[in-house]
């Protein structure tokens, strides 16, 4: 299935007629005061505990990406679709875990492989059998021979990138502008950067993230911009040191931004050229968007597939699956690729159930129906009370995009993107019992435990939201 099948991002040439609502910034900025407000009265107790969880763990929280205002909220318990916070409080779960949840909290399959497991010893840092075979069932969705695994996101593109680097002799790295793949050195680079110092479009400037990024490390990764294939060919025709390149191949760092028709299969073309090692970072999409993520959907084969988070069903795990050529250096020692938990008995339990008996065939078909009815449900809302705004996505994966012009790289996004509305859109649906992923770079993600009642609840907040902001 090509994603033109079932695309739904506004075409280009009609957003702009259909943006006609006033939206008043004073409004807004009122708006977002009171539900502030209401969203700390309703959460008081998270409120509380965050000042006890902030004396040993820094903002409060166990990752930076936890911390958003007004204040985090602590989540208890999670059954289906549904989450409960310290308050008290339910909410139809459509963050789910920076959607790792596809499959629904507590399914229990996946609950019942892993106690079987755990009954059965919880670790051994030993080969086992229950690897073998999610290995087979990941090379058959990828179409690529080899697996290793890992424990995360950033575990799985660290040890990516080192395979390319490794088979092709050069350290120099390409990465997509706007893009997110870890938090390991080589790629913490113009992940957001500052517009102020990003240079221009065709050659931006590698920006750090964060501060300790190694200089040396800095000026060998290459930034590009997405969905333009004659940049790419560009930056690596003049940088012959680049052998590695890594990409998301629908970008998720920016809410939901699919590649335009033809240009992963370019990417695939042009970095076969120059003899550059394609990494596909499939860690959002590998198991939420087709059996095959990006690979099965676009029928584009890279060198090397990242994946994690949902292919884990709820439990820690990264993977590599890569060619046999590339693979081979790890099988021969040329790089070393070690972990302690790798292929752990739990992860690898609650793995093979996610894989072989939860996100079956009728499984993403429900996936499908539900991003279809939450897309055309929001931009009903969009077109109806004229809002700068309109909805993108595929299957499970999707967002109000608060721009009224389309999105097709990191430039157009910040030149375009409201954040304001988003996060007032984000309030709106968290006092009104919707979880959602906090910041305005993410998405939702539905799981195969929505209900149509559910998703429905969240288009007529959503709609509420857009009548308020109208409003006169």
């Amino acid at each position: 299935m090509q994603i033109d099948d079932i695309d739904h991002t506004v075409p280009a040439d009609s957003i702009g007629d259909k943006m006609t609502g006033k939206v008043d910034p004073e409004r807004v900025a009122e708006l977002t005061k009171t539900m502030e407000d209401t969203l700390r009265t309703r959460t008081n107790k998270s409120g509380a505990f965050l000042e006890d969880a902030a004396r040993v763990l820094p903002g409060g929280v166990a990752s930076s990406f936890q911390e958003h205002p007004p204040h985090p909220v602590y989540i208890v318990e999670g059954h289906g679709s549904r989450v409960t916070d310290l308050d008290g409080n339910e909410y139809a779960d459509f963050h789910n875990g920076f959607g790792v949840m596809v499959v629904g909290h507590a399914h229990p399959i996946i609950a019942g492989a892993i106690a079987e497991a755990a009954h059965h010893g919880t670790h051994f840092a030993a080969p086992n059998e229950a690897s073998v075979r999610v290995a087979t069932e990941l090379s058959r969705r990828f179409r690529l021979p080899k697996v290793r695994f890992s424990n995360s996101g950033t575990e799985a593109t660290l040890d990516a990138i080192r395979l390319g680097r490794a088979f092709t002799g050069k350290d120099g790295l390409a990465k997509i502008e706007g893009s997110y793949h870890g938090h390991h050195d080589a790629v913490m680079v113009s992940v957001h950067p500052d517009p102020e110092a990003m240079g221009p479009r065709a050659r931006p400037v590698s920006v750090p993230q964060t501060a300790g990024i190694p200089k040396a490390l800095l000026d060998a990764t290459v930034v590009v911009p997405f969905n333009d294939p004659d940049a790419l060919d560009a930056v690596l025709t003049d940088n012959d040191d680049i052998g590695t390149m890594i990409i998301e191949p629908i970008m998720m760092n920016i809410g939901v931004v699919p590649p335009l028709p033809g240009y992963l299969e370019a990417v695939r073309e042009i970095t076969a050229k120059h003899g550059v090692v394609l990494i596909f970072d499939e860690v959002k999409t590998g198991a939420t968007i087709a059996a095959g993520g990006v690979v099965e959907m676009y029928n584009v084969v890279p060198d090397i597939v990242a994946l994690a988070k949902a292919t884990g069903g709820g439990t820690p795990i990264g993977a590599i699956v890569g060619s046999e050529e590339i693979m081979d250096l790890i099988t021969d020692g040329t790089v070393a690729q070690f972990g302690t938990f790798n292929g752990n008995p739990l992860t690898m339990a609650a793995a093979e159930a996610t894989l072989t008996q939860v996100l079956n065939a009728e499984a993403y078909r429900r996936l499908d129906q539900a991003g279809t009815r939450m897309l055309d449900g929001c931009q009903a809302v969009c077109d109806e009370y004229g809002l700068p705004a309109h909805s993108v996505g595929v299957s499970s994966k999707g967002c109000v995009m608060f721009s009224s012009e389309p999105v097709t790289d990191f430039r157009s996004y910040i030149a375009g993107f409201d954040e304001e509305l988003n996060y007032l859109g984000w309030l709106y649906h968290m006092v009104n019992g919707v979880y959602m992923t906090p910041g305005a770079d993410e998405q939702w993600t539905l799981s195969i435990k929505h209900t149509d009642g559910e998703l429905d609840h969240y288009i007529a907040v959503f709609e509420e939201f857009a009548r308020d902001i109208t409003s006169t």
